[in-house]
């Protein structure tokens, strides 16, 4: 039985200046995508991608077009170069966006205009609400859970990464004071350098104004069965993809069971396409047998 192979896609955290580039110089096909990106997004993201500062490439807004863009030549390269064929696909946040736009539900232009509305939609709800996200290593799901709730404000697990590592996010002060306890826990906490807490019920003014603007899109049925991040299951029916893409920018990331659901789903492969390697760790860690690459830099292509 051929053995399964899936598709991963990266989201917000994995950027970096220069990313891209290479690829662009390149390959044509990275430069016809760049170039129609740039109108269809109205400003130059080969700029601020190639050449830009941190600062301006951090920016939610930013971020999360340029990271989508920087994914979608490597799964474009990937099908040009390498002969083989996607079982499954799934993205981590963001990256769900660029999973559905490999699967064939959204078109290049709809995903553009998506992420570009829905990046710019958090950083606002981050301002308004400020707030904060942490990564807590080597603690039970139920201890962290006890914690959140013990705190005052707003503070929840926001991405279930790996059975050792889990995402809270919320108030500011509620995450800070849940670091506190969590760290005489003996836990490893990480405060991460995030513009708002993602997957978190601060998020509620992006999702209700982004729930409007998604349903005036096209959805496509899947050519490619999914992971969606909202629920960790298989998914493909657009009326229950539509629902969970609704719900999940304040819903947390259920990675850990998509990642167990790809691996009982038969899939023994795993392809991080896109800036980074956060997501081939996470698989690891879930599943040590797993067999991991990373395709984003120029030498990771070629026709051999």
């Amino acid at each position: 039985m051929k053995k399964k192979i899936c598709a991963l896609f990266p989201g917000q955290g994995s950027q970096y200046v220069g990313m891209g580039r290479d690829l662009y110089d390149n390959f044509p096909i990275a430069k016809k995508i760049y170039d129609e990106a740039c109108e269809i997004l109205g400003f130059d993201i080969k700029k601020i991608s190639f050449e830009g500062n941190e600062e301006d490439l951090k920016r939610t807004s930013i971020t999360q077009p340029a990271v989508l863009l920087h994914s979608i030549v490597c799964l474009e390269l990937f099908k040009t170069f390498k002969n083989e064929k996607f079982d499954l696909v799934m993205g981590h946040s963001l990256g769900e966006y660029t999973a559905l736009y490999a699967s064939g539900v959204f078109d290049f232009f709809t995903v553009l205009k998506l992420v570009k509305k829905r990046g710019e939609l958090m950083e606002k709800a981050g301002k308004e609400r400020p707030g904060t996200m942490a990564a807590v290593i080597g603690l039970s799901e139920d201890k962290i859970k006890e914690v959140c709730k013990k705190v005052s404000g707003i503070c929840v697990p926001a991405n279930f990464n790996s059975p050792s590592q889990i995402v809270i996010a919320g108030d500011v002060s509620a995450v800070k004071e849940a670091y506190e306890i969590l760290t005489k826990e003996k836990a490893k906490v990480i405060m991460l350098p995030v513009s708002g807490a993602f997957h978190s019920p601060l998020m509620e003014p992006a999702y209700l104004e982004f729930k409007e603007y998604l349903f005036q899109f096209n959805f496509n049925a899947p050519q490619i069965p999914i992971i969606m991040n909202a629920t960790g299951e298989l998914c493909n029916d657009v009326n229950t993809i539509k629902r969970n893409l609704e719900i999940q920018i304040i819903s947390p990331v259920l990675w850990k069971k998509s990642v167990e659901t790809a691996i009982n789903y038969g899939c023994e492969t795993f392809y991080e396409l896109g800036p980074g390697k956060v997501l081939t760790s996470l698989v690891k860690k879930t599943e040590e047998k797993a067999v991991v690459y990373n395709l984003g830099k120029k030498e990771d292509f070629s026709s051999d």
